[in-house]
């Protein structure tokens, strides 16, 4: 029988009794490549910098509106809230805690947990501000590539469950490299406060002078 803690057939078994290594029966050491891990066909996007938020820093300590960020940050101005843009129903932040550079959120700005409870403008608003999100990104960073995903209750990964958003995040070929795996760091070349200058430089609705694309 094969042990997992070494890979060593019968390595457990070759203990002396009391739990003394048998010396006629050396304990193994297991290279890293010696099973090679199983291609799931996943690529990974490294982020240990986010573990102080899943560890709880910046949590509302529950899901009432009081203690929900998204409602507190459109009272706050644009530059201290990282607000990008802002409509009738919904706005557009940047994500304090990245999963890479531009990462943003499309939030409503009612307290609502569940997609199916959005009203019609709200849906609507919620999806033409993804949209223009994905054309400014595109315009100003020029991705390869986006996610988008709304994590709906906790056990689907929403940080904040109590207060739907979209994500909208810009993909770049190589951006899972390897600092954030070797050194538990995640580059983001560029401050918070200077991305959302020149997201929000880029909006529409702050260049009346320039259409938004598709509308030309």
């Amino acid at each position: 029988m094969s042990d997992e803690r070494t890979g060593s057939s019968g390595a457990a078994d070759a203990a002396a009794p009391g739990g003394a290594p048998d010396p006629d029966h050396p304990a193994t050491v297991e290279l890293p490549d010696a099973h090679p891990r199983f291609d799931d066909g996943l690529d990974r996007l490294w982020t240990p910098h986010r573990m102080v938020y899943i560890g709880g820093q910046d949590k509302p300590a529950d899901d009432s509106r009081g203690q929900c960020p998204f409602c507190r940050i459109p009272d706050r101005s644009d530059e201290d809230g990282l607000i990008v843009a802002r409509g009738e129903n919904a706005y557009v932040v940047l994500n304090l805690y990245p999963y890479n550079p531009g990462h943003l959120m499309v939030v409503p700005y009612r307290h609502v947990s569940d997609y199916t409870d959005l009203t019609e403008a709200e849906t609507v608003e919620v999806a033409h501000l993804t949209q223009t999100a994905m054309r400014v990104v595109r315009a100003v960073s020029a991705p390869d590539g986006f996610n988008l995903g709304m994590n709906q209750g906790a056990v689907a990964g929403a940080g904040i469950a109590a207060h739907l958003h979209q994500h909208v995040v810009p993909r770049w070929s190589g951006d899972a490299n390897f600092l954030p795996i070797v050194a538990q760091t995640k580059a983001v070349p560029e401050l918070l406060a200077d991305t959302r200058s020149r997201l929000a430089a880029a909006w529409p609705s702050a260049r009346p002078d320039v259409p938004a694309e598709g509308t030309a």
